[in-house]
């Protein structure tokens, strides 16, 4: 079955040395062949060898909050000319492990279980998996009823995994393959303040969602009472 990676970049958050980094690390970590696929609305300085569509079209109101309600679209079918297995990868992450098995790991929809919100079976779209136009019944009923689901749930990827499951098992990744900066890497207080981020063994992707980036990380740039010390070690994964 056919291999795709696929990232999303619109607005000016990120800019096109995100995709190359995130692509560099692909080609690192993962074997055999694959197509790497970036849908954008600003195709200009992406890397040779990343792919690109136009986001598809999806209506949504300019002054309303960011909440990742684009990345919904990935989920259209046909989605261009992408066929086979699909693992989504946030811009921001850093691989620092073989991720081949993210294609292998057995399960219908796969997605991180999102640390703060166990307890709900909520997933965390860093990294998930889907089969290509499998799923686009849940971007149908977003833009069917956009409204009443923002209404319902605060960001994409808590109605991702709710909608899902109206007609697939959702598979959440072994715990240790995704771990979050903030939640797994960062010593708890007050030791933050002495000991340096560690990497757990069989960390596969960081996730950073929130504050701090990978740039802040390195640098051990934290927020108010967050202070932590420098994590260099990421500047061997994200460069």
């Amino acid at each position: 079955m056919e291999r795709n990676i696929i990232c999303m970049k619109w607005g000016t958050k990120y800019g096109p040395d995100y995709v190359e980094r995130l692509h560099r690390a692909v080609c690192k970590h993962l074997t055999g062949p694959f197509r790497f696929i970036c849908f954008t609305d600003d195709a200009v300085g992406l890397p040779d060898g990343v792919e690109n569509f136009p986001i598809p079209p999806l209506s949504l109101d300019p002054n309303a909050p960011e909440r990742g309600w684009k990345k919904l679209t990935v989920l259209s079918d046909p989605l261009e000319d992408i066929t086979g297995q699909v693992l989504f990868l946030d811009l921001d992450i850093v691989i620092t492990g073989d991720l081949s098995v993210f294609f292998e790991y057995p399960g219908d929809f796969c997605i991180i279980q999102d640390w703060l919100l166990k307890s709900q079976g909520i997933g965390n779209s860093s990294v998930f998996r889907f089969n290509a136009g499998a799923h686009a019944d849940v971007l149908r009923y977003f833009r069917e009823n956009q409204e009443r689901v923002k209404a319902e749930v605060r960001n994409e990827q808590a109605f991702l995994t709710r909608q899902v499951r109206e007609n697939f098992d959702v598979t959440f990744w072994p715990p240790e393959w995704c771990v979050s900066f903030k939640r797994s890497c960062i010593p708890p207080f007050p030791f933050l303040y002495f000991r340096s981020p560690t990497l757990p063994k069989g960390a596969r992707v960081v996730v950073f969602h929130g504050h701090p980036n990978p740039p802040e990380a390195i640098q051990g740039k934290g927020r108010g009472f967050r202070r932590f010390k420098p994590a260099p070690w990421i500047k061997e994964h994200w460069a």
